[in-house]
């Protein structure tokens, strides 16, 4: 008898730490929503909190620009200016957007306020021009636009470029109506495309969600996205395309609950807005495709709702015109989207497949991916965490917030969840979203599979943003947050946006000089040598270089870039060897090319990004040789007609005769 009994209480020992461990997970991913209604009582906003962050931020803005002055002069001080002035620009403002206690308008005005500091904060690295490379490729087909008055003309950079001109024809509108410079118009686009963007995510979030503090936070986790601050604050057509998209998916997600007349008329909006994008960018408008074809498919699977049928003819036919407008422009405009991203997304995913499953990968795997400094690593390593842990607490509670109201007390909203029983199909939709983020990171640890992942996490973070604000409302604040329960979710919230800074470029801080760093290459002698061609040689010659090169006689010059020397030979090999072989020679003289220009500081270093032409022509770690760039003084026919002692100009017409 003793026996028994020992064995029992040695067999409920075993079993209770078992069923502790499982209420303790529970407890935590579980699906509980403890945060209530979420929102305070409506309230005013607070104007002195307001006028405060305004000037800390304008204190942090007067930090970044001092941290852009002192890397421009190589000082050692840049990094500790530059990100005091980023740390003080995010974090007031995130705890304040972040308090459970504040005012919807004050929340979506620091809101506004955040992401237009952000933007400046890109912005002052090069104030008077553009600076990065798509920059520059949307900047020449402005100039094109402006000079032409015709659309479609060709980009030899930018190929598929010209046939999505919605930038192009906003930018040069505000030239028109107003006589601002060009690069001032881009600018001044740009921060109103911002604006529009947060705001339009917030009253999309904010309609899904019920709650302007979830939906608030949730545009704070957005921010943390690495092409929130750099990529889609470019002079690009992502920059419209995500604006539009965003804005698209609001205002179907404020019309689901109308009916008649009205209903039609937000229809015919949202068929507007996707015909505009259509014409914008080509990767926003099939995401919008791709969201809106799963919002029908669930909606057709979601079942007790007297409205489901309605509903679901109206989303389905919103998906339709998604689907069927980017198709018939590119249809109409002869757009080779399959060409174009068939073999990036190809490459991306046999390189994440071979380091799944161990295979061996090519060298220039290995290349081309610059080390970042450790705090920045440090730093987006710890942001990421964070995200995860958001993900994980916040998962089952989202979902949850989308079952039936008389059934969101624990694990039952998830079962009403599964057997098809929700109230949005947009909740269910964002929440299933989020787990692209683990994908799109995994894409970014390849370099085929970098710019996939890259380009998902835009869109991927709509949904991790709204499920990490209901982890923070929900699990980690609750319903009466108290001390630490205020600060430190507020503070993880301002880690995430620092992050998403810092992931987003090599080097944040405009420096000295580096060889094929993109940005970091643009300075004004190749600028100067650039404008020299326009004003001594005229507009319209037809030049190859390196790939920055190439960018600065196209926009400052107005040349006419080549990045072949004719088919099947790239300028590349007409550069690198240390002699000119007889193919590369008649191809030269059988060209059309008229001059060379020969950068010789591409001899003083290996390329930053891994290569000097283009991406698919990876360096093996050594700098062009200087008798490779200066062989062309000993070939008959080739005149040098300009050297600053670091830039070489040749002028090759006299070749064509040879060939």
């Amino acid at each position: 008898m003793r026996l028994m009994i020992s064995a029992h209480f040695t067999v409920g020992a075993r079993i209770n730490p078992i069923r502790a461990g499982i209420r303790l997970i529970s407890a935590v991913i579980g699906p509980d929503l403890r945060g209530g209604s979420a929102d305070p009582p409506p309230q005013l906003a607070n104007s002195g909190w307001i006028a405060s962050l305004c000037m800390t931020v304008a204190a942090a803005l007067l930090l970044v620009v001092a941290g852009h002055a002192a890397g421009r002069r190589g000082y050692d001080v840049a990094p500790l200016l530059f990100w005091s002035g980023v740390v003080l620009l995010v974090v007031p403002t995130s705890l304040r957007i972040a308090w459970p206690t504040t005012a919807r308008g004050e929340r979506l005005c620091l809101l506004f306020l955040l992401a237009e500091a952000l933007f400046y904060c890109k912005r002052v690295y090069s104030p008077t021009s553009f600076s990065g490379y798509d920059e520059f490729l949307h900047w020449i087909a402005a100039q094109d636009l402006i000079t032409a008055r015709r659309l479609f003309l060709s980009n030899p950079l930018f190929p598929i470029g010209p046939k999505y001109p919605a930038l192009e024809i906003l930018t040069t509108a505000i030239v028109d109506l107003t006589g601002l410079p060009l690069v001032v118009a881009g600018t001044l686009l740009l921060a109103v495309l911002k604006g529009t963007f947060i705001s339009a995510l917030f009253l999309l979030l904010e309609s899904i969600a019920g709650s302007p503090r979830i939906s608030a936070i949730a545009c704070l986790v957005y921010m943390g996205c690495s092409t929130f601050f750099l990529f889609d604050s470019s002079f690009a057509y992502e920059s419209a395309g995500i604006m539009l998209c965003v804005l698209t998916f609001a205002v179907e997600a404020a019309s689901r609950d109308l009916v008649g007349r009205p209903r039609l008329k937000s229809l015919g909006l949202i068929a507007l807005l996707l015909a505009s994008l259509a014409v914008t960018h080509h990767l926003s408008a099939a995401f919008a495709a791709i969201y809106f074809a799963a919002l029908a498919g669930l909606e057709a699977l979601r079942r007790h709702d007297p409205l489901r049928i309605g509903a679901a003819v109206v989303v389905g036919l919103t998906a339709s015109l998604a689907i069927g407008l980017p198709f018939l422009w590119a249809e109409a405009r002869g757009v080779p989207l399959a060409a174009y991203f068939g073999p990036v997304i190809q490459a991306g995913i046999d390189t994440l497949l071979a380091k799944i499953l161990g295979a061996a990968t090519p060298v220039s795997e290995h290349l081309g991916a610059p080390d970042k400094a450790l705090y920045m690593q440090m730093t987006t390593l710890l942001a990421l965490l964070l995200l995860a842990l958001g993900l994980a607490t916040g998962f089952f509670r989202s979902l949850a917030m989308a079952a039936p109201s008389d059934e969101r007390s624990g694990w039952r909203a998830i079962q009403a969840i599964l057997k098809r029983r929700w109230r949005d199909s947009r909740l269910v939709l964002l929440t299933l979203l989020a787990f692209g983020l683990p994908l799109s990171v995994a894409f970014r640890l390849t370099s085929a599979g970098w710019e996939i992942g890259n380009r998902m996490g835009t869109f991927v973070f709509i949904g991790v943003g709204l499920v990490v604000a209901v982890s923070i409302v929900h699990f980690w604040q609750g319903r009466t947050p108290r001390g630490w329960r205020r600060i430190v979710p507020a503070v993880a919230l301002a880690i995430i946006v620092v992050g998403g800074v810092a992931s987003a470029t090599i080097n944040p801080i405009h420096g000295r000089y580096k060889v094929g760093a993109d940005q970091d290459s643009i300075e004004p002698m190749g600028i100067e040598t650039a404008r020299w061609t326009k004003e001594w040689l005229g507009a319209g010659n037809r030049f190859t270089s390196d790939r920055i090169n190439r960018l600065l006689l196209a926009s400052y010059g107005r040349q006419d870039v080549r990045v072949r020397i004719k088919e099947g030979v790239d300028a590349a090999r007409i550069f690198e060897g240390e002699t000119l072989g007889s193919e590369e020679f008649w191809a030269l003289a059988g060209s059309d090319i008229d001059f060379l220009l020969v950068d010789l500081r591409l001899t003083t270093a290996p390329p930053v990004l891994g290569f000097y032409f283009q991406p698919w022509q990876r360096q093996k770690g050594l700098p062009l040789s200087s008798a490779a760039l200066l062989k062309f003084n000993d070939i008959p026919g080739v005149a040098r007609i300009y050297d600053n002692g670091s830039i070489v100009i040749y002028d090759v017409r006299g070749l064509h005769g040879n060939s």
